[in-house]
């Protein structure tokens, strides 16, 4: 017989849990008020509402959600505040801002705040939007809500067995063992190999940005002041040039490489993947504790590595990512107090503890529990920062850096199949269209000494049953193909490419892998860009693991890297996945076609 509370005691709690449920919303309110940052609603907005949003830098965009979610629903007099956050690197929320304007089908809605990781993009900002005639967009006033200085993140035995944490270490030490024919072996661990960096484009991802300065002012022994001249030194030069020489690719985002790193580490080859990559400190906690996204939504979720990372902070000094909180001019009224709002809750302890709770240094550079040696970081230093360069130095540096990077030798190809017909709702054109004309911007992110070819795949395009064709065979951009430059003959070629056939994957991928590394070059990055919008239809062809283990590169060694992107909904982004970390890239998702531009963007900045 099953037991019922009789009901005289149901009504005797009753009172307990009205007074329970109270204090709870007395205490939030409470909680809330004392921010300083307005009441929130109970059950959200309804009706009219003011819409703030924000476009924040990826390395932060999980914890800006959290506080957005958290905020929204707060009452301030203009109305119910509900506050949406948007992940979007610097550099290409640099470049939209960039045209004077807003492009929303191709950078998605226009923000009223602009949150990147440092300011040297705000800088850059204010001289192109003044440029554009659109002055006054970026405010002169752009506070800091966390800061998290650049650091060289390294496996912790190699950091060891370069004097870590006892001695100090930089830029020149990471240049001398680039340059030793040697490699590890220089330090006692051959089968470590050769020094290998990682590093993200400074044109897009503040990394990059940030670890370019700090190679240029290490170059020159310097600290602030930097000029053109300084830059353009033939000494200056050969140390930046050097650098970039030991880069295995570039990137738009820090996960490429930990999440590569992560994958090698699960597989016992932790130190054969890569040497060191330029992050930001936050970034070896997070990596340490098995969550190298650093979304708090992940956190608790994976594993620590089998060998974590140390931060090195170079010794000619680093450079603070301070997390500029930009208003843009074109806000409302409405949105600027939302904004105000926002931002005053961001500053307030609540969230600045959550920031050093996930380790980040606070607006003020206070550090948190999670920021200690025994997670890899230091939290006294850097020693020394870097006054950033000013906006028209910087932009000379990166004119100069484009000349220096590491080469690419990269083969595009692109799947032509029947399918690549379909239309894509609401563009008024097809898949093949809208990849075609991604592919083609594409070109003009690559400088004339680059080399870069063209195949084009469906099914049994040539007599033999072969699923792929040459269109441009791989050489110089600058080069000559049939009485036209290189890069005039691969527009032609891409614009005219005919759909038609199935989808010829796996053999298609090999051979190209093949190609290219028959044809690799040890000064230049070696990478084929896969592009499909379906899965492997060619039954007389190879395996999946016939490709796989033709592609794989072997552990400590240098190979061709497939960087896949997956087109539309039908694409087999498994098999994309599979390919690209079978050697060391990265897969892009591609499934909404209307993003490939973006895609093909980031794609290209590996190179």
């Amino acid at each position: 017989m099953a037991y019922s509370a009789p009901p005289a005691r149901r009504r005797r709690i009753l009172p307990y849990v009205i007074v329970a449920v109270v204090a709870i919303v007395v205490i939030a309110l409470v909680r809330w008020v004392s921010t300083g940052a307005g009441v929130p609603s109970l059950f959200g907005c309804s009706g009219d509402s003011v819409r703030l949003t924000v476009a924040a830098s990826p390395e932060k965009s999980g914890l800006m959600r959290q506080f957005a979610e958290d905020y929204s629903g707060t009452r301030i007099d203009e109305g119910c505040v509900d506050v949406s956050v948007v992940e979007q690197s610097s550099g290409l929320t640099l470049d939209a801002l960039s045209e004077g304007g807003w492009d929303e089908a191709e950078y998605g809605a226009r923000p009223d705040v602009w949150a990147p990781a440092g300011s040297g993009w705000v800088e850059v900002a204010r001289d192109r939007t003044a440029a554009a005639d659109n002055a006054s967009l970026i405010p002169e006033e752009a506070p800091s809500v966390a800061n998290s200085p650049l650091v060289i993140a390294m496996p912790r035995p190699m950091a060891e067995a370069l004097g870590w944490p006892q001695e100090s270490l930089g830029w020149s030490d990471l240049l001398e063992l680039a340059d030793s024919e040697d490699g590890w072996g220089s330090r006692g661990h051959p089968e470590w190999g050769d020094f290998r960096m990682g590093k993200t484009n400074p044109n897009y991802s503040t990394s990059g940005l940030n670890a370019t300065i700090g190679t240029y002012f290490a170059a020159t022994g310097l600290t602030s002041d930097l000029t053109t001249q300084d830059i353009e030194d033939s000494e200056t030069r050969a140390f930046v040039s050097g650098v970039e020489r030991s880069i295995v690719h570039y990137g738009d985002i820090t996960m490429t490489f930990l999440a590569n790193l992560q994958r090698a580490d699960a597989e016992g080859q932790g130190l054969t993947y890569i040497s060191a990559v330029a992050v930001e400190e936050m970034s070896v906690v997070h990596y340490n504790r098995g969550n190298p996204s650093g979304d708090p939504d992940t956190a608790g979720q994976g594993e620590a590595p089998n060998v974590p990372l140390v931060a090195i902070y170079p010794e000619e000094g680093t450079l603070m990512s301070d997390h500029p909180y930009v208003v843009l001019d074109w806000v409302d009224e409405a949105r600027r107090a939302a904004a105000e709002g926002f931002l005053e809750y961001l500053l307030g302890e609540e969230a600045q503890q959550t920031f050093r709770d996930n380790a980040f240094r606070d607006h003020e550079g206070a550090t948190g529990d999670l920021l200690s040696e025994a997670n890899g970081v230091l939290p006294e230093q850097p020693s020394q920062l870097l006054s950033p360069p000013s906006s028209g130095v910087l932009g000379e540096m990166l004119d100069n850096w484009a000349e220096l990077r590491k080469p690419a030798n990269v083969l595009l190809v692109i799947d032509t199949s029947g399918s690549m017909q379909e239309d894509v709702a609401g563009t008024g054109t097809t898949r093949l269209e809208l990849a075609k004309e991604a592919a083609a911007t594409s070109i003009g992110e690559f400088s004339d000494t680059d080399r870069v070819g063209l195949w084009m795949f469906s099914t049994d395009l040539e007599e033999n049953g072969q699923d792929w064709r040459e269109l441009v065979p791989i050489g110089a951009l600058q080069d000559e193909v049939d009485g036209a430059s290189r890069r005039d003959r691969l527009n032609e070629r891409i614009s005219g490419l005919p759909p038609g056939g199935g989808t010829g994957l796996h053999d298609t991928a090999l051979a190209a892998h093949d190609l290219i590394a028959g044809n690799s070059r040890d000064d230049a990055i070696n990478a084929v860009v896969f592009l499909t919008d379906g899965r492997n239809e060619d039954l007389n062809g190879i395996s999946m693991d016939e490709l796989i283990e033709g592609i794989s590169t072997e552990s400590g060694e240098e190979g061709v890297r497939i960087f896949t992107i997956g087109y539309g909904e039908d694409a087999d982004l498994d098999t994309m996945a599979r390919i690209a970390e079978a050697t060391d890239a990265a897969a892009y998702d591609s499934s909404d076609p209307e993003s490939i531009d973006e895609i093909f963007e980031a794609v290209i900045s590996n190179f």
